[in-house]
């Protein structure tokens, strides 16, 4: 009988060390999938989070307004340096220069939101649309143009022409037209057809 009692409470205690074992066993495989499922989830938060920064600098840039000093002053510029002129015709803040007009004043275009360089007022930049559905940068609502007949960064031939039925002047950071030192430029629609075919297109 004496034997019995001993194989009986032997037989409890590796019941009972077999059981915590089992539990011992059972948490250590919970708080690995717990690990694992935490890792994950920082893992796909860390790509996210990647793919976020990544997808972020995609965002379409706007075209650059600098500014230049020349015979007739400070004036803006597009940003390869070339002159930026607004147009006596144009009125609440919309271009009437098109076609013909536009191939020897191309449009200063965008894509994105103009950017300030050194000089310009942020908050004077804007776009208008154009009937062609590009979009034009404007400066304190001057629809801004450059002259196809104009050589390159320092070049301001279109400074006071009359072409197409209204003056074209430089613009000052300020906003304003700059009225002094003309060039004299008659027409300015006689610009070369090799300039107008890169309508638009200089920046």
């Amino acid at each position: 009988m004496g034997t019995w009692k001993i194989l009986r409470t032997r037989a409890g205690g590796l019941a009972a060390v077999l059981a915590v074992a089992a539990t011992v066993a059972a948490c250590g495989s919970s708080n690995t999938t717990t690990a694992s499922s935490s890792a994950a989830a920082d893992s796909s938060s860390a790509g996210s989070a990647t793919s976020s920064a990544t997808a972020s600098p995609a965002a379409a840039k706007g075209i650059a307004v600098g500014m230049a000093k020349g015979s007739a002053g400070v004036y803006l510029t597009g940003p390869s340096g070339r002159a930026l002129y607004l147009w006596e015709a144009d009125a609440g803040g919309k271009s009437s220069c098109s076609g013909a007009c536009a191939a020897a004043w191309p449009p200063l275009l965008t894509k994105g939101t103009p950017i300030a360089g050194h000089g310009v007022t942020a908050a004077d930049l804007g776009t208008t649309m154009r009937s062609d559905g590009s979009r034009q940068v404007t400066y304190k609502g001057h629809p801004l143009y450059y002259f196809a007949g104009d050589t390159g960064a320092g070049s301001t031939t279109g400074q006071g022409s009359d072409g197409f039925g209204a003056k074209w002047w430089l613009v000052s950071p300020a906003g304003a037209a700059i009225t002094g030192g003309a060039s004299g430029a008659s027409g300015a629609s006689g610009a070369s057809s090799s300039s107008s075919s890169s309508s638009g297109s200089w920046s």
